[in-house]
């Protein structure tokens, strides 16, 4: 697996040199309008909302000793607890939204390195898309947030908090690196066959996913995240299918 990790780590270099190669900057707008419309309403509800989760966690104390420094600490695990489950419904929906302009631009990636000829621009492919985008978004936010959830209760506990941290990070790394993957494997596989693909790469999953969330960490990566993230896993991708990339004289072409 930590081979698989770092060819994920590694392809984020060969992804912008494929998006500056084949000059694919244009499927740069879409998921960076989304994201922002989508970001400013879902963080805005977290903020809103974290106060309101560390005073329902502090009713259950049922002493007045201590509460004010109780209710301070509860405040910070209810804006934890919501921001971790913004994100994970932040990546997801942006995956998802995106699906029908990322999965062209995976598309054109493919036939650049691999000659293959896909159907092109159809309607009714670019609905499919989103549907089967939706549809994997809604699998993996629902196994991405009982795993959280499970992670974060656990982390209540002093002695596994530190743990607890790299392992929810992991865990949404593998998601968003299994949708950046799915771009791919939509053209080739049925949704099951891709859960198994997947996997049985997990290691590839976490890498392009844990650079992906590092990205939009910087606040501004939304503008550039997916596309860049789908590039990346589309090559490595390929590579494990089988099916590219065509190399004449030692250059891909």
């Amino acid at each position: 697996m930590i081979k698989g990790i770092l060819a994920g780590l590694k392809s984020y270099s060969d992804g912008f040199n494929i998006i500056v190669k084949y000059k694919l900057w244009g499927y740069f707008a879409a998921p960076a309008l989304i994201g922002l419309l989508l970001g400013v309403v879902i963080f805005s509800t977290a903020w809103g909302i974290a106060d309101n989760i560390g005073g329902w966690l502090l009713s259950y104390y049922p002493w007045e000793w201590g509460s004010g420094t109780l209710l301070k600490i509860a405040n910070v695990f209810g804006g934890l607890f919501v921001g971790a489950f913004g994100l994970i419904i932040f990546k997801q929906l942006v995956i998802a939204l995106s699906a029908p302009f990322m999965s062209m631009m995976s598309e054109q990636i493919e036939k650049k390195m691999a000659g293959s000829q896909g159907p092109g621009f159809k309607l009714s492919k670019m609905l499919s898309d989103l549907v089967r985008g939706l549809r994997i978004a809604l699998r993996n936010i629902s196994r991405e947030l009982f795993f959280t959830l499970v992670l974060f209760l656990l982390g209540l506990i002093p002695v596994f908090s530190p743990f607890t941290t790299v392992a929810i990070f992991m865990v949404q790394a593998y998601y968003a690196g299994f949708g950046n993957m799915d771009f791919t494997l939509e053209r080739h596989t049925n949704v099951r066959e891709s859960v198994r693909f997947v996997r049985q790469h997990k290691g590839l999953a976490l890498g392009n996913g844990a650079v992906f969330l590092l990205i939009l960490m910087t606040v501004i990566g939304f503008l550039f995240a997916l596309p860049l993230s789908t590039a990346a896993a589309t090559s490595e991708t390929l590579k494990r299918l089988h099916i590219g990339p065509v190399v004449e004289d030692g250059e891909m072409v």
